[in-house]
C-alpha cells in the first residue's frame, strides 16, 4: 500500500471464523481443506433455519393468540417486532461484551430465532393492507410507529443490558465487560 492511500476497514466488529464464511478457518493460512468453506456454510445455514423455526413459529402464535381486525391498527406485529428489537439489543451486546459463546449461539438466536420472530414482511403486508382498506393515514402512521419502537427498544436494550453489566461488574468484583477491557486499554 502506498502512503498517500488512505486504510479503509468495511467491518466494525471481530469476524467470527464460525459464521463468517469467508473468514479463513483456525491454522496455517489457505489450510481450508476441501469442501471446507462449504462445511460452515451448511452449518450456519442450518442452525439459522433452525432457530428460523422456532422464531416464525413464535410470531405465529402471537397472531393466533392476538389477531388484528381487518382494517384496523396491526398491534401485534408492531409489539412482535418491538420485542424482537429489545431482545436482539440485549442478546448483542451479552454476545459482543459479556460471553465468549460458541459460533453457533448468534446465528441461531440472532439471526435465526428473533430474526424469524421479527418481521418485515408482515410489516409491509399490513401497511398495504391499511392502504387497500381506505386508511393511508392509519398506514403511514403505523409505518412510522414500528420504526421509532423497533429503534427505541434496540437501544433501550443495548443501554439497560450494558447498565446492568456494568452494575454486577461493580458489585460483584468480577471481569470488566469486554467494552470496558477496551477502554482501560
Amino acid at each position: 500500500m502506498r502512503t498517500n492511500q488512505a486504510r479503509f476497514t468495511v467491518a466494525t466488529e471481530p469476524i467470527d471464523p464460525g459464521v463468517d464464511p469467508e473468514a479463513d478457518p483456525p491454522g496455517p493460512p489457505g489450510a481450508r481443506g476441501r469442501g471446507g468453506s462449504r462445511r460452515s456454510r451448511h452449518g450456519v445455514l442450518a442452525v439459522v433455519a433452525a432457530g428460523g423455526a422456532i422464531g416464525t413459529g413464535a410470531r405465529y402464535g402471537a397472531i393466533l393468540l392476538w389477531p388484528a381486525a381487518d382494517g384496523s391498527f396491526p398491534w401485534t406485529t408492531l409489539a412482535v417486532n418491538a420485542a424482537g428489537c429489545l431482545l436482539i439489543g440485549v442478546l448483542l451486546v451479552v454476545l459482543t461484551e459479556a460471553w465468549a459463546a460458541p459460533s453457533w449461539v448468534r446465528p441461531f438466536l440472532a439471526t435465526g430465532v428473533l430474526g424469524g420472530f421479527t418481521t418485515f414482511s408482515t410489516y409491509c403486508l399490513d401497511i398495504e393492507r391499511l392502504v387497500s382498506a381506505g386508511r393511508p393515514g392509519l398506514a403511514f402512521g403505523y409505518l412510522a410507529a414500528t420504526v421509532l419502537a423497533a429503534l427505541a427498544a434496540v437501544v433501550a436494550g443495548t443501554w439497560t443490558t450494558r447498565r446492568l453489566l456494568a452494575k454486577r461488574a461493580r458489585t460483584t468484583g468480577t471481569a470488566r465487560t469486554r467494552s470496558a477491557r477496551r477502554r482501560a486499554r
